[in-house]
């Protein structure tokens, strides 16, 4: 390293500037090859002030272009802040190079923006002394936006007004200083004499016409509306403030505050609000209106306390618009501030707005769009690599219902037709995911061990023979209970597993004995509907198609639980005529020999008997649920024990798969929500998360629901985690759509529930308030309606109670539809300040105007 390079790198100013001194141009660009090498190989040391400064007089000293010094000087390692830039202009005008501007303008796009901000008045000094216009860059205007506002080192520098005056970068920079996202934050710093500094100084430049008001005021409006932080937006109000815009300046730029006053947060709403009500009639006063409204509705209790005020004003003024403007202060009804809502109708009164006319419940409607038909399931999967790549793409996580019924099609038709080329590619994913590795060989009744039974299998893996043992011993168990036909036959005594999980292990079992077949034409309970249905003209012709070959006995009986309800005696002829006992299935189901509707009873539950010894989680359990028991219709034997349910008490074993029986009975929706309702009664007493999923699934279902649907769509609306609350809400809006929704009966159980203290009330809010802005506004009113009388009848009501009579009480006015709701009127008359009271009262009145 030569004496130059050391002087520069040691920060040596005056030892590099007398080496410069009389060199020739090819002996400085030897130097400046020298200098870039030097700062490359010391990348990770820094360079600050004195070493910086002298850097970059090596660098404009030796170097060949204006590229080349900013790619030195822009490195991370060197820091400008504090350097001067005289020394380098000086060094430059020694050299003769012209080209500083152009350093200076390569730096600021090259300099990240909290070194710009350092570095700036190094970059602003290369074009003072160049008299060159600036960059327009974002960073570079933050940079000279805290320079304005810095103070001086011994607060010795002129007045902020005074510099901006003389400030030669103020004319081109001051249109970017409104559009520069973040800048306001830098002129909120100050100069030492307070945060105003910098709008004052701008106010009296405009007042004494060096800069254009027109400018500034459509600078600070177009900020306003393009939105920044709170902190970045306060400065750009305070020169508004200062600038006092006459009332013919707001007129002109009335739009512009109208979606301030409408859309802006709320210290700028406010000051669009006060601009727009002193500049008297400057705004239009259907577009005010329109903005009004939107106001009033905003949750800011003093920007819609002075919009009513405003409003009242102008009905006074204006009686010829009085009736309008009250139309406009009764949207403050729906204002969760019940002293708002109150004065806002009081108003609108005596302005001489008139509620609509009451309507029925058979004439009003929720404004829902139809209901869709169910989509189609997908096609079956077509080949092996398709197969693998589901599979693969599915273990480690829960299995879809759908997903689950694809997989076993796959391997039941490609595990026979093309054994070994399956069986070569999924044994790498099996052992790269451990597939089964964890389980436990002799969990019968467990889903996911049974379908990495099959998977194993069908790799011809070792650990596949206790399955196949297990597989034999369960359906030789199952032979007593055997589903065909579905009636008749001895009773079967009931198992200790949910019937759903006893039918499709069972069934998991028959597929694991089918893949020792060849060309196996599929599984005849391959559903056709995303719910698990099957059209019956479908599994008819899947039995044509088997011919003679016997059906699997488990395969036709889930095929046929996932039919629709009703009689089709053309189709059930030709099922006859195929004259196979499978086809006599069918064609007996289609006149109408099928699965029957059980009696539902609700039954309240506790907990299960503490355990001997410690039992640390007894005391968590919930100590009541509200349930459905299941009892077949008399003279019908449950041979598959679907429709006999007895709820076991809280705490007991749940199967945790419940979101995926829907499909078992696609056509029975009260049957299923009967056997699923402990897991989503747990999601809203006991907090597990997930198990409200099944909700849209079921909705989404046919077959009448009952008092099972009910409960568990009002356990779902308070379940613990907001999924599963998302999941029953859209529960409510597809059953709402369909008109299969029992909103009274959904909101019985609610509010009983909630008086019992089994739910959480509060959570339930929010759903609701979701349903209703989605539509359903008549469904949550009639819910409400039902669910209230419980929670106002309790000794203490529950919390959430005031915002439920809140709700309905939007509800009833939005309706127009008067449901009596009992022991409304005693808590009205209670009388006092309670904010209980008060939306109680607010309702009534709703219901009596």
């Amino acid at each position: 390293m030569t004496g130059f390079a050391e002087a520069a790198v040691r920060g040596r100013m005056s030892e590099v500037r007398s080496v410069l001194a009389g060199l020739d141009e090819p002996a400085r660009r030897a130097l400046g090859d020298e200098l870039v090498a030097v700062v490359r190989r010391r990348r990770d040391d820094w360079w600050w002030r004195g070493e910086a400064a002298t850097l970059a007089v090596a660098a404009v000293g030796t170097l060949s272009t204006p590229t080349k010094v900013a790619a030195l000087l822009g490195r991370r390692s060197v820091w400008l802040a504090g350097v001067d830039a005289a020394p380098v202009v000086d060094t430059a005008r020694e050299r003769g190079v012209t080209w500083l501007a152009d350093v200076a303008h390569k730096l600021a796009d090259r300099l990240p923006r909290d070194r710009m901000v350092a570095g700036w008045p190094f970059v602003a000094g290369l074009l003072l002394a160049e008299k060159a216009p600036p960059p327009t860059g974002d960073d570079f205007v933050r940079g000279w936006a805290t320079a304005q506002g810095s103070p001086g080192p011994r607060g010795n520098r002129p007045p902020t007004v005074d510099r901006l005056r003389a400030d030669p970068f103020l004319d081109p920079l001051l249109p970017r200083l409104f559009e520069v996202d973040g800048v306001g934050a830098e002129l909120a710093r100050g100069d030492g004499t307070g945060t105003e500094a910098l709008p004052r100084a701008l106010a009296a430049l405009a007042a004494e016409g060096r800069l254009d008001r027109a400018v500034l005021l459509n600078g600070v409006l177009g900020r306003l509306l393009r939105g920044d932080r709170p902190g970045a937006l306060r400065p750009f109000l305070i020169l508004h403030d200062l600038l006092a815009p006459t009332p013919d300046e707001v007129a002109v730029r009335s739009s512009a505050y109208l979606r301030l006053l409408a859309d802006g947060p709320g210290p700028v709403a406010r000051t669009a609000q006060r601009t727009l009500r002193d500049a008297g009639d400057a705004a239009e006063p259907e577009a005010l209106w329109e903005a009004a409204r939107t106001v009033l509705a905003r949750p800011e209790k003093a920007l819609v306390r002075a919009q009513v005020s405003w409003l009242d004003r102008l009905a006074r003024q204006h009686p010829d618009q009085a009736p309008e403007i009250g139309a406009v202060l009764a949207v403050a009804a729906d204002h969760p501030d019940a002293g708002l809502r109150e004065r806002a109708l009081t108003l609108a009164r005596r302005h001489g707005h008139r509620p609509v006319a009451v309507a029925t419940v058979a004439e009003a409607r929720d404004d829902l769009p139809p209901p869709l038909p169910a989509a189609a399931a997908p096609p079956p999967i077509a080949g092996v690599d398709e197969l693998v790549e589901e599979i693969a793409a599915s273990l480690g996580r829960r299995w879809p219902a759908l997903t689950t019924e694809r997989v076993m099609d796959g391997l039941v038709r490609l595990g026979t037709a093309d054994r070994e080329r399956l069986a070569a590619a999924l044994l790498p994913v099996v052992r790269r995911e451990q597939v089964g590795a964890y389980d436990h060989p002799w969990a019968v009744f467990n889903q996911s061990v049974q379908m990495h039974g099959l998977l194993l299998a069908v790799c011809g893996a070792p650990e596949a023979a206790t399955r196949r043992d297990q597989w034999s011993t369960l359906l030789a168990d199952s032979r007593p209970r055997a589903p065909l036909p579905l009636r008749g036959g001895p009773p079967v005594p009931a198992t200790r597993r949910p019937a759903p999980v006893q039918l499709a292990c069972t069934r998991l079992a028959e597929i694991g004995q089918r893949l020792d077949g060849r060309d196996d034409p599929g599984l005849l309970s391959a559903p056709t509907s995303v719910t698990g249905a099957i059209e019956p003209v479908v599994l008819y012709e899947r039995l044509a198609a088997l011919g003679d070959r016997p059906a699997w006995r488990w395969d036709l009986a889930q095929a046929l639980l996932r039919l629709p309800a009703g009689v089709d005696e053309p189709l059930a002829e030709r099922a006859a005529a195929l004259r196979t006992p499978a086809g006599d299935e069918l064609a007996r189901w289609l006149r109408g020999d099928a699965v029957p509707t059980p009696a539902q009873q609700v039954v309240t539950v506790g907990r299960r008997a503490r355990s001997a010894g410690y039992d640390w989680g007894y005391d968590q359990l919930p100590e009541g649920r509200t349930l459905v028991a299941l009892t077949p219709p008399d003279g019908v034997e449950d041979r598959l024990g679907l429709l006999t349910l007895k709820p076991t008490p809280i705490g007991r074993w749940t199967d945790g798969w419940g979101d995926v029986w829907p499909a078992v009975l696609p056509g029975h929706r009260g049957v299923v929500a009967a056997h699923v309702l402990p897991e989503v009664a747990g999601a809203a007493q006991e907090d597990t998360l997930g198990h409200g999923a099944v909700l849209p699934v079921l909705a989404e279902c046919t077959g009448a629901g009952g008092p099972a649907l009910d409960l568990a769509l009002a356990y779902g609306l308070c379940a613990r985690h907001e999924a599963d609350r998302v999941a029953a809400l859209d529960a409510v809006l597809i059953l709402a759509a369909a008109g299969d929704l029992d909103a009274p009966a959904t909101g019985g159980h609610l509010g009983a529930l909630a008086a019992d203290g089994q739910v959480t009330l509060t959570r339930a809010v929010t759903p609701l308030r979701d349903a209703v802005a989605a539509g359903a506004r008549l469904s949550v009113w009639r819910l409400l309606a039902a669910a209230l009388p419980p929670l106002l009848a309790a000794p203490t009501p529950p919390r959430g109670t005031p915002d439920l009579l809140a709700l309905a009480a939007e509800t009833a006015t939005a309706t127009g539809v008067r449901i009596e709701v009992p022991g409304l009127a005693d808590v009205v008359a209670r009388g006092g300040g309670s904010r209980l009271v008060a939306e109680a009262r607010r309702l009534a009145v709703a219901l009596t105007a």
